[in-house]
């Protein structure tokens, strides 16, 4: 089966209910809840699923959240949600969604920004904010089964307080050989000897890629509209291939 049958199959997944089993504050504006749904499916690190939220009018509001789970935590599903102001959904889910609430959720979906131990690496992750989501579940998925693939982090927030997973991450730096965690700060002071305190720019790109090594078999991007554009057109012209890139957009 081709990857378009394979899309084409899973849109046609029905709605079924989950039930929020955990949450906990990532940072002051994002959460993370890990949700046990009725009926499990497999999926692959990297892939999304939809969130229907129903109004006691039978308003519907609809989003896509990947999954930051690696594939192995069977039974669970475990989302990355920043709050928006002006969302539909996210404030649900900041202000009053509750450990045992049940919601409706289809998929898993996609099937480009993926990955899995066949893929091989070396492997560039790039996120930006909640853009780190997905690449989460790459890494947890790389940890458990292909831990020997060597794999780096750009990971962009506006202050050391606003780094998702950061006491995770920190931990995988310090005890995985071949996983290198890298910050770049827009609003803060780097905190590490590694880290930057500035947007992500070209010469900065280029020093990760140096210290990956071997150029990156797979690169993952993912974060806002802007935020991919400038990484991906950075990469593009410190000579990766288009190939072997790979994105995934979020907002206006």
């Amino acid at each position: 089966m081709n990857v378009t049958d394979a899309v084409g199959q899973a849109l046609h997944l029905p709605w079924q209910e989950a039930a929020i089993e955990r949450i906990e504050c990532q940072t002051a504006r994002v959460k993370s809840f890990v949700l046990r749904p009725w009926n499990w499916r497999s999926f692959r690190a990297g892939q999304h699923l939809d969130v229907r939220l129903t109004a006691p009018d039978g308003y519907q509001a609809q989003r896509s959240y990947s999954v930051a789970s690696a594939p192995g935590l069977e039974g669970l599903y475990e989302l990355v949600v920043e709050r928006l102001e002006d969302g539909e959904v996210s404030p649900f889910f900041h202000d009053v969604a509750e450990i045992g609430d049940r919601i409706e959720i289809r998929g898993p979906f996609g099937g480009h920004f993926v990955w899995g131990p066949e893929d091989g690496g070396p492997l560039l992750l790039v996120g930006g904010g909640s853009g780190v989501a997905p690449l989460m579940s790459i890494l947890r998925y790389r940890a458990a089964v292909g831990g020997h693939v060597r794999a780096v982090l750009l990971q962009a927030a506006r202050t050391w307080d606003d780094v998702i997973y950061r006491e995770e991450l920190i931990a995988r730096d310090a005890a995985e050989a071949d996983f290198t965690l890298l910050l770049s700060l827009s609003r803060d002071a780097a905190r590490r000897p590694q880290d930057a305190g500035r947007r992500i720019d070209a010469p900065l790109l280029k020093s990760t890629l140096a210290s990956l090594g071997p150029a990156p078999r797979l690169t993952f991007v993912c974060g806002s509209n802007p935020f991919v554009e400038a990484v991906t057109g950075h990469l593009l012209d410190l000579g990766l291939s288009p190939q072997t890139i790979r994105t995934e957009r979020f907002g206006g």
